[in-house]
């Protein structure tokens, strides 16, 4: 299981798994997706755009980097499908992640969307490693 869609007072949330870190953030990321459409097979990986955000610690690189793709959606009007982390890591006290997003433009004809996400927030936020070196975490969405 990828991800699974949780409820939450009077917003959504998202309990996320990775077998490696950066398949936590992949797998954030197309869960986020799956919350603002009804259906994600209508979204096809015609335009890749590359997006690079830092953080201080992997929870807040996790919450800027789903921000990005808030904010391309809401600024570009434009629907992410495919995700894929090139780099992450800490350098000097700094984490930092590259990665590819593709997607197309909204389409009202053949994309539904159900919500609107505003942000992901840092509400109740922790990576945690699990015994067998996979990842989980929690993510509350603004919608």
């Amino acid at each position: 299981m990828k991800f699974k869609i949780i409820e939450h007072t009077a917003d959504i949330g998202l309990q996320v798994f990775g077998g490696t870190l950066a398949g936590l953030f992949e797998n954030a990321a197309t869960g986020m997706l799956s919350i603002m459409l009804d259906g994600v097979d209508g979204v096809r990986p015609k335009k890749t755009y590359r997006i690079k955000t830092e953080g201080v610690d992997y929870e807040s690189l996790l919450i800027n980097f789903l921000n990005e793709l808030v904010y391309r959606f809401s600024a570009d009007k434009f629907l992410f499908i495919l995700f894929r982390v090139k780099r992450m890591g800490e350098k000097a006290g700094k984490y930092f992640m590259s990665a590819e997003a593709s997607g197309e433009k909204i389409d009202p004809a053949k994309h539904k969307l159900n919500f609107e996400i505003k942000a992901a927030t840092y509400h109740d936020i922790k990576i945690k490693r699990r015994k067998d070196g996979s990842y989980t975490t929690k993510i509350i969405f603004d919608v």
